[in-house]
């Protein structure tokens, strides 16, 4: 009888700590999952012309067209060189605020990237 209670004893302590290391590791940020975003580059857009991300965030342009493009920040922060088809660019975001780029080569395509802390 006295085994039995030890080992029932032993599983009930067993449970109880896993139990709480589930919910300590459920309350933990997550810092390994990276953040990442879209934009497609296609008849001469940027697809979605404004994207919302969290701060942290890589956007990534991949042209889809068959005419190059490139993706510059008005304020010159990043620029892309010359994209051809299926080529992308990325850029990270380390700052909150509304980033607005256009394509150098074709001045009337124009999108934002609108950076929140969350």
């Amino acid at each position: 009888m006295r085994t039995k209670l030890n080992g029932s004893v032993a599983i009930l302590l067993s449970l109880i700590a896993f139990v709480a290391a589930v919910a300590w590791a459920a309350d933990r940020p997550q810092a390994s999952a990276a953040r990442t975003a879209q934009v497609t580059i296609d008849n001469f857009t940027f697809k979605p012309a404004t994207i919302t991300v969290a701060v942290g965030t890589a956007v990534t342009w991949t042209n889809r067209d068959d005419m190059p493009h490139t993706v510059v920040a008005e304020d010159h922060n990043f620029r892309s060189g010359a994209l051809d088809t299926d080529e992308s660019y990325s850029h990270t975001f380390a700052e909150p605020g509304t980033f607005v780029y256009y394509c150098s080569i074709h001045t009337k395509m124009v999108g934002k990237v609108v950076v929140e802390k969350r």
